[in-house]
C-alpha cells in the first residue's frame, strides 16, 4: 500500500514531512515553489527546496504558467536533487489558478502539455505530474464522450510525465463535495496509461484507502487534509504502530510545536502560528464535550509554555 503526503502549501515543510515519513509515509512533497519567484531568487521560496535524506524519497513541487520559466525554474531545483521534480496543475485558489497557472491551465491544456515538455526535456530527473477531473462540470466530458482526465493523462505521458496524481474534484468545485474516483479509475484502466496513477480526494480512514485500492487499481494513495494534526494517519492506514490514547498523540503535537519552531529560525510565536492549523483541524479533539472555549484558547497562545500548558490540560480533563 503507497501512501503520499500531499503538497500542501504552509503545510508540508521538512517539520512535518519527517513525522508523516516517521509514521509511514512513501512520499513526501514539498509545498508548492513558484517558479516565477525561483528564477528571481526569492529566499523564502528557495528556502521550499531544502530536503533532508532522512525525508526521501522527496518531490519538489512547482507551479507557472510560462514554459521557460517552469524548465529553469527546474533547472534550479534539480540541485537540490529531490528524487521527482512534480508540477502542479491542479490547485485550485484563485491567486494560482486566477493567473494560469496550477489548475487554471486546465483551460489552456496545449499550454500545460508545453509546459509539461519543456520540464521534462530540461531535467534529467524523473517529473510527475498532479492534477484534477477538469475546469467544471461541463468539461468532464469531450464531444465523443472520452473523460477529459482520460484523454489529458494519456498526453501528458506521451510528452513524457512519468506519474500522475489526480484529485477526483474539478477546479470549481475547489473542496466541495464527495470527491469522485470514478474517473480515476478510469484513467487507471485506460489501455494506453502505462505509468503509475495516484489517487487523491477524502481519503481519511484505512477502511476507505483499502476500498479506492481495491475498487479502482490506483498505484499509491496521495493524502493531504487528513493528516492536519495526524501524522500517524500513515500509520493506522498501513496497520503500523501509532499512538493510540490521547497523551500519546499529543506529545506527537508537542513534538511538531518544536520541529515547526526550529524550522522557524528558532521563533517561538513565528512556529506556534504556523502550527495552528494542525491544532484546529487535529481529530485528537473532535467531539470532546464543551471543548470551545478551550480550543479558542489553544489558537490564541503564543508562547510555548502556554500550549503546553493547555495541552496538558486537555490531556488530563479528557485523555488518558
Amino acid at each position: 500500500m503507497n501512501l503520499y503526503l500531499a503538497p500542501m502549501e504552509d503545510v508540508t515543510d521538512p517539520a512535518f514531512r519527517l513525522l508523516c515519513k516517521r509514521y509511514g509515509a512513501d512520499r513526501v512533497y514539498t509545498e508548492f515553489v513558484n517558479a516565477d519567484a525561483l528564477v528571481r531568487d526569492i529566499a523564502s521560496t528557495t528556502r521550499k527546496l531544502t530536503i533532508r535524506d532522512e525525508e526521501r524519497p522527496v518531490a519538489i513541487q512547482i507551479y507557472g504558467r510560462e514554459p521557460e520559466a517552469m524548465a529553469d525554474a527546474a533547472r534550479i531545483v534539480k540541485t537540490a536533487k529531490p528524487d521527482f521534480i512534480d508540477i502542479n496543475f491542479g490547485c485550485p485558489v484563485k491567486k494560482v489558478a486566477g493567473k494560469g497557472a496550477g489548475a487554471g491551465l486546465l483551460k489552456d491544456v496545449p499550454k500545460m502539455l508545453e509546459i509539461a515538455k519543456s520540464v521534462v526535456n530540461a531535467v534529467q530527473t524523473p517529473v510527475t505530474a498532479k492534477t484534477r477531473l477538469g475546469w467544471d462540470e461541463n468539461s468532464l466530458y469531450l464531444d465523443d464522450g472520452t473523460p477529459f482526465i482520460v484523454d489529458l493523462a494519456e498526453r501528458l505521458q506521451d510528452v513524457g510525465i512519468q506519474e500522475l496524481a489526480i484529485h477526483g474534484r474539478t477546479r470549481s468545485q475547489m473542496y466541495r463535495s464527495e470527491a469522485d474516483w470514478t474517473l480515476i479509475g478510469e484513467v487507471k484502466n485506460s489501455p494506453r496509461i502505462h505509468i503509475p496513477i495516484i489517487g487523491n480526494g477524502d481519503v481519511c480512514t484505512p477502511e476507505r484507502a483499502k476500498e479506492c485500492f481495491e475498487r479502482y487499481g490506483v498505484d499509491a494513495i496521495m493524502i493531504g487534509r487528513a493528516t492536519f494534526g495526524a501524522p500517524w494517519l500513515f500509520a493506522e492506514m498501513k496497520g503500523l504502530p501509532a499512538p493510540r490514547t490521547m497523551a500519546e498523540k499529543v506529545a506527537v503535537l508537542k513534538e511538531h510545536v518544536l520541529a515547526s519552531i526550529a524550522w522557524c529560525g528558532n521563533d517561538e510565536r513565528k512556529g506556534i502560528i504556523h502550527s495552528r492549523r494542525h491544532f484546529a483541524a487535529s481529530p485528537v479533539f473532535k467531539g470532546l464535550a464543551d471543548f470551545k472555549q478551550t480550543r479558542i484558547a489553544l489558537l490564541r497562545a503564543d508562547t510555548l509554555d502556554e500550549v503546553f500548558a493547555i495541552m496538558d490540560q486537555i490531556v488530563e480533563q479528557w485523555g488518558n
